[in-house]
């Protein structure tokens, strides 16, 4: 019997704003024993607000602003899911999420940012680009900056809302485009850019630091138009109260923030503008389990501007809070400072720096407010990849093994009754279910995989799990009828254990059911991690089995997925895997292989194996081996996930990378790291007749399979190859023709409108 710790508690973040990062940070530093965090983010990578006009001008790189939330929380020791939150279920202590179930919260902090009110607007949201979210801006500047690179004449960007962001937005646009246009030779075609605020340009600024900007702007010939409220936007026009049509190729929108609308129905205390309604500790006023900081939250005691700075010094006082409210203490009152340095940058290394009345303005202003971001970020961008696991809490006690060690009855059967089955699963609560044999003329198969979890999620981790179990049903071309379920879950509070259970068994219920098969029963079992895995019975008529000895000479090898999933993992682990990579390669082990089955047997598929654990190489190997064939393998054909071929060539390998290397014996040269990458829930790799191959990838590429590609040839193992038998020649095969490549595209166009 081992000791081991026990959820106690659960803190729930919402939105990865300026304010939770600094409490994932302390978490990290100083975890709680028994308190399990988790952060729930739309997005995985999130940018830091003060330097956004830096990354628009050009000074600062993607990552250099943008703090990873997957590398943070796993510091943190907390949890990360990948969702956007829809509404709060107070009564049940639960976070709605988009598409799929609830998130139990025993403390709930809300983090989530504000949004410009374009809504209020006719026409801005479908004319304008909002300022925030700022990750939609940043890709929608990508395609400004590439439309005005190709631009024959001078194109006109309108900058709404003559706030600090607007303004600092307004001369960032112009700063780079400028830059960009005098570079291509193209000066004379330098987009005009035009600031329009409802009022007089920085309202919550002093008059000084008004006219050093109205001299700034005219400097660089920014035109303004004040008192100019904005009525309504039409393809390419702004339309003022007073009548003014202020005319457009691209719009920005920086107005005054709003809240997320899903606010409303939460029953919690808002403000006139629709934010959450908190005291001086952050706590809300209607709610002592609901905390809230950022933009979303107005301090009624002590009411101040939408801004960054503000979010910043939220952080410890959110953080000490929150503490206490885990640990049943009372929170304690912040009081946020009147008088603080602000710094609006113009674009072009230069600022404007401004406190209380005194104002100032120059390069070292810049500098300041360079040193003073870089800083900040530096304490996010700059932490362990993991932190080691806390030691037990004081009510920690050993844990028994063998039976000792089930899931508790009752946990047990919140959970299935609450994904909707009785204890038997639907078959009542005998002691093993009872199916009736394949109809006539049909074989069964049969398969069984287990994983331990490699996210934090557990939902998605088990989406993941049945999606590789189901591989091998899939892989032999047969239908998945039932399946029985192997849980692990860590041990804790009752309530915490069935929501565990639920969530890992909600997600492989969701897949199972999709692909047609019944959740039949299963095993539960305490375990010092979640581990998930499913033993899948299916069936097939006997001609349309696929085996792995079913290659033909003369086939095309596709591959239906891209490689990577081993190595992106082992990276995220070593915290050396940005988290947007992490996030591809588990969009594409959440994708399903039934329907590519489908199509590699439509296509006249012989062979077909599902790329897992021994890679792309060492299975192919198998199927060479079990069909008498050699093959032709073009390595620079196989498609590969963002991001793995960086990490390969930082020499990170995943622990299985290296038995898998072995098979480089069957080869005529030298192997690819990536092929010997092992894969979770990876593609189906399957050998279809030459003149079908491009059609069936094609077809794939409608169905989602945006990667899937011709990556080899099968060969007969004589003549050619003669005395060598079986092996692979690495080479490459000829790339389709110019008119064969417009074929391909009108065929994967037509396939994807259905």
């Amino acid at each position: 019997m081992m000791p081991t710790d026990s959820v106690h508690a659960e803190l729930v973040l919402v939105g990865g704003g300026h304010s939770h990062v600094q409490v994932l940070r302390s978490f990290g530093m100083r975890p709680m024993p028994g308190v399990r965090v988790t952060l729930v983010t739309r997005d995985v990578e999130t940018p830091y607000s003060g330097m956004l006009p830096g990354f628009i001008a050009g000074h600062y790189g993607h990552d250099a602003c943008h703090i990873d939330l997957m590398k943070l929380a796993g510091f943190a020791g907390a949890r990360l899911i990948h969702a956007e939150a829809a509404g709060l279920d107070r009564e049940n202590r639960a976070v709605l999420l988009s598409g799929r179930p609830p998130v139990r919260y025993d403390v709930l902090s809300l983090d989530i940012g504000s949004t410009p009110r374009a809504h209020d607007v006719p026409g801005a949201a479908e004319h304008t680009t909002a300022v925030k979210p700022v990750d939609r801006l940043a890709g929608r500047w990508a395609a400004l900056v590439e439309r005005v690179r190709g631009a024959d004449r001078r194109l006109d960007v309108v900058v709404v809302g003559g706030g600090a962001a607007g303004v600092e937005l307004a001369l960032a646009i112009d700063h780079r485009l400028k830059g960009l246009m005098a570079a291509e030779g193209k000066a004379a075609l330098r987009p005009r850019v035009v600031l329009v605020t409802r009022g007089r340009l920085l309202a919550n600024d002093s008059a000084r630091v008004r006219a050093r900007f109205d001299r700034l702007l005219a400097e660089r010939g920014v035109a303004v138009h004040t008192d100019a409220e904005v009525v309504r936007v039409e393809p390419g026009a702004v339309v003022c109260a007073d009548g003014r049509r202020i005319g457009f190729d691209e719009a920005l929108w920086a107005v005054q923030a709003g809240a997320a609308p899903w606010l409303r129905e939460t029953g919690l205390t808002l403000d006139g503008r629709g934010f959450v309604a908190v005291d001086a500790t952050l706590r809300s006023v209607a709610d002592p389990r609901v905390f809230a900081a950022g933009d979303v939250a107005s301090v009624l005691e002590h009411p101040r501007e939408k801004a960054g700075v503000f979010a910043v010094r939220q952080g410890p006082p959110l953080t000490g809070n929150l503490r206490r409210a885990l640990a049943g203490e009372p929170p304690v009152p912040f009081t946020p400072q009147r008088n603080y340095l602000k710094l609006i940058s113009t674009g072009d290394r230069y600022a404007v720096a401004s406190r209380g009345g005194v104002s100032a303005e120059g390069r070292w202003a810049w500098a300041l407010k360079d040193r003073i971001d870089r800083r900040f970020m530096a304490k996010f961008q700059d932490v362990p990849a993991m932190m080691p696991k806390p030691m037990p809490g004081p009510e920690a006690e050993p844990r028994c093994a063998g039976c000792g060690a089930k899931v508790p009855a009752e946990a047990l059967k919140g959970a299935l009754r609450r994904l909707g089955l009785g204890l038997g699963l639907g078959t009542g609560a005998d002691d093993a279910v009872v199916l009736e044999p394949p109809p006539p003329g049909r074989l069964t198969v049969q398969t069984v995989d287990f994983l331990r979890a490699f996210t934090g999620d557990p939902y998605l981790f088990g989406r993941i799990a049945a999606n590789h179990a189901l591989g091998d049903i899939h892989a032999m071309g047969a239908e998945p009828s039932t399946a029985l379920a192997i849980v692990c879950v860590p041990p804790g509070r009752l309530d915490i254990v069935e929501d565990d259970l639920f969530q890992m068994l909600k997600g492989g219920l969701d897949v199972l059911r999709d692909a047609g098969a019944l959740l039949a029963g299963g095993h539960s079992a305490e375990a010092s991690e979640p581990a998930l895995g499913f033993a899948v019975t299916g069936s097939v008529e006997p001609e349309r089995v696929l085996r792995k000895g079913g290659l033909r000479p003369g086939d095309r090898l596709i591959l239906t997925k891209p490689l990577g999933t081993g190595v992106l993992l082992a990276g995220a682990m070593r915290g050396r895997a940005r988290a947007r990579w992490v996030a591809g390669a588990l969009a594409v082990m959440d994708q399903p292989s039934g329907p590519a089955a489908r199509c590699l047997a439509e296509h006249g598929a012989g062979g077909c194996t599902d790329v897992t654990g021994f890679g792309l190489f060492g299975h192919l190997v198998e199927m060479m081996q079990a069909s008498g064939t050699c093959v032709r393998l073009d390595p620079a054909a196989v498609p590969a996930l963002a991001g793995a071929r960086e990490l390969l060539e930082a020499g990170i390998r995943s622990t299985l990378h290296a038995g898998n290397s072995a098979a480089a014996a069957h080869a005529d040269g030298p192997v690819p790291d990536l092929l010997f990458d092992p894969q979770t829930a990876g593609g189906l790799l399957a050998g279809v007749p030459a003149g079908r191959a491009e059609a069936c990838v094609a077809k794939l590429r409608g169905l989602g399979y945006d990667l899937a590609a011709v990556v080899g040839s099968v060969e007969s193992a004589a003549g050619t190859f003669g005395a060598r038998g079986p092996c692979v020649i690495l080479e490459s095969i000829p790339a389709p023709s110019a008119a064969e490549g417009r074929v391909l595209a009108e065929i994967v166009d037509t396939a994807r409108r259905g």
